[in-house]
C-alpha cells in the first residue's frame, strides 16, 4: 500500500513539473515586451527623480523627463495594455534614501 502512495506522489509531482515548465515556457516572449517596457519606464522616472533633484520640480529638464516618463507608461499601455507604475523604481528610490539617511547620519 506504501509503494501505490508514493507512486500517485511521484505522478503528481511529474505533472505539476510538467505543466510549470510549459507555462513558463508558453510565457518567455511576452516577457522580454514586458521587461522592455519596464525598463523604460524606470529609466524615465529614475531621470526625472534626478532632475528633480539636481535642477528644481519646475526646471526644463524635469519638463523633459515627466513627458518622457508619460509617454513611455502610454507606449507600454498602447502595447502591452498595462502600466508599469514603477514598483522597482519605488524599491529602488526607497533604497536610495535609506542610503542616504545612513550615510548623512
Amino acid at each position: 500500500m506504501g509503494h501505490s502512495n508514493n507512486s500517485f506522489f511521484g505522478r503528481a509531482a511529474l505533472a505539476v513539473a510538467t505543466l510549470a515548465g510549459l507555462l513558463l515556457f508558453a510565457g518567455a516572449p511576452n516577457l522580454r515586451a514586458d521587461d522592455d517596457c519596464q525598463r523604460r519606464v524606470a529609466k524615465a522616472d529614475h531621470k526625472l527623480h534626478e532632475a528633480i533633484e539636481h535642477h528644481g520640480y519646475q526646471s526644463e529638464q524635469a519638463a523633459h523627463w515627466r513627458h518622457a516618463l508619460h509617454e513611455a507608461r502610454e507606449r507600454c499601455w498602447n502595447t502591452n495594455h498595462r502600466w508599469w507604475d514603477g514598483v522597482l523604481t519605488t524599491i529602488g528610490m526607497t533604497t536610495t534614501m535609506i542610503t542616504t539617511a545612513i550615510t548623512t547620519d
